[in-house]
């Protein structure tokens, strides 16, 4: 475990700071978060979106208290309590606060089962291409291998977008398809400055897709302005997550 990792910037910034700030009252839905992560973002923007009453607590990845150790084994974040009970997993997470809250509005899902299952099948896309490419190009170190990820980035986002029916992915809906691949799109800027990534390189529709992503409230309140620093640690490939892991042994994660 590298020293970096374990002093990583302790606090979220920007926004994303004052929004914790709002959530530090106890509530029967506990929420463990890392500022820093991607995945908790995700369980973060639907909490946001759907207004769901949460208690905001921070977990230093790489430093964990035997608390959160005991109710989530795995001890990734992001991870809830709720009713005495634990879950982890972000899109699982994004789900089960669909189902456990259904009251609150909007919903993440369309009501159609077959529109529904279609937000499915590219939310695991998402997570099986376009994740992965992004973290390969931010992880590769020669120049060769750096421009063939890139070049597979380009190709899962362009696979991707073919698919966005707009505004949004199902359309008028914000739904789970879209906050799947939304904090790489606000991250995106690291590929920008140190890959040579633009947007534009994507193809039609795509620039238009991100800036009406990232222009959402949900996205603004949940995002800060410190990832820069932290992603660094990818870009010189001495990153000690589990992803980074995963991507070093060329495994899913």
């Amino acid at each position: 475990m590298s020293v970096p990792d374990v002093k990583i910037f302790p606090h979220a910034t920007g926004l994303a700071s004052k929004t914790i700030s709002e959530h530090q009252d106890k509530q029967d839905l506990v929420f463990y978060s890392g500022w820093v992560c991607p995945y908790v973002q995700r369980t973060r923007i639907v909490l946001e979106e759907r207004g769901i009453p949460y208690q905001y607590v921070e977990v230093n990845p790489y430093k964990k208290g035997k608390h959160f150790l005991e109710i989530n084994p795995k001890g990734l974040v992001p991870a809830v309590e709720w009713k005495g009970q634990a879950l982890y997993e972000s899109l699982i997470l994004c789900e089960f606060l669909e189902d456990a809250f259904p009251s609150q509005t909007p919903h993440i899902l369309p009501s159609d089962p077959i529109a529904r299952g279609r937000v499915r099948i590219w939310v695991d896309f998402i997570s099986k291409s376009v994740v992965p490419a992004f973290m390969r190009t931010v992880m590769a170190q020669e120049p060769a291998k750096q421009a063939e990820s890139l070049q597979e980035f380009y190709n899962a986002l362009r696979t991707l977008m073919a698919q966005v029916e707009g505004p949004y992915f199902a359309g008028e809906e914000f739904t789970l398809a879209d906050v799947a691949v939304a904090p790489w799109i606000v991250r995106d800027y690291i590929l920008r400055d140190n890959r040579g990534y633009d947007r534009s390189a994507v193809g039609s529709g795509w620039n238009e897709y991100a800036e009406r992503i990232e222009s959402r409230d949900s996205l603004k309140k949940t995002s800060s302005d410190k990832y820069t620093e932290i992603y660094g640690r990818y870009l010189r490939d001495e990153a000690m997550s589990e992803a980074a892991k995963a991507i070093r042994a060329g495994r899913p994660f």
